[in-house]
């Protein structure tokens, strides 16, 4: 099997329509524009969100509050997840994206106290609630708070 040999799964490819080829066609003539109006002419395309000159969705529903353009946007992950890992292993960043406890976009990771855990981990991440750094601690590992 080599790259000359590929060939895509029948239906995957489609050939694009040819308008204005005949009326036997079925996209003759109007070119299945139809008769007249806005969308007939020449140039004119759909505009996201116009929905035929009534108020948009966007603009109909409420808005409330304020999001901080500042806001720090930590992934929560609690400590009965660390179960998962041998003793004394360093946690970090890196070590728990790959586990896939930690997916998606984030700009940091807190550590929360979920669960239970009896294992000694040094834990290196940017933030530690209370009771997470208590039960960390409580069995013998380290907390360190680092920089995003």
């Amino acid at each position: 099997m080599d790259l000359s040999s590929l060939r895509n799964t029948p239906g995957a490819r489609r050939k694009r329509m040819r308008v204005g080829r005949g009326m036997g066609s079925g996209t003759g003539k109007t070119c299945g524009r139809g008769h007249k109006g806005q969308m007939a002419r020449k140039g004119h395309k759909h505009k996201s969100g116009f929905e035929g000159g009534q108020m948009k969705l966007i603009r109909r529903i409420p808005k409330r509050g304020f999001k901080s353009m500042n806001l720090i946007g930590y992934l929560a992950v609690n400590v009965g997840d660390f179960a998962r890992f041998d003793e004394g292993t360093e946690v970090t960043d890196k070590v728990l994206r790959a586990s896939g406890l930690a997916r998606g976009i984030y700009n940091g990771i807190k550590v929360l106290g979920g669960g239970e855990i009896n294992k000694k981990l040094t834990v290196k991440v940017q933030a530690f609630s209370a009771s997470a750094k208590a039960k960390i601690e409580a069995a013998g590992g380290v907390c360190e708070v680092v920089k995003a």
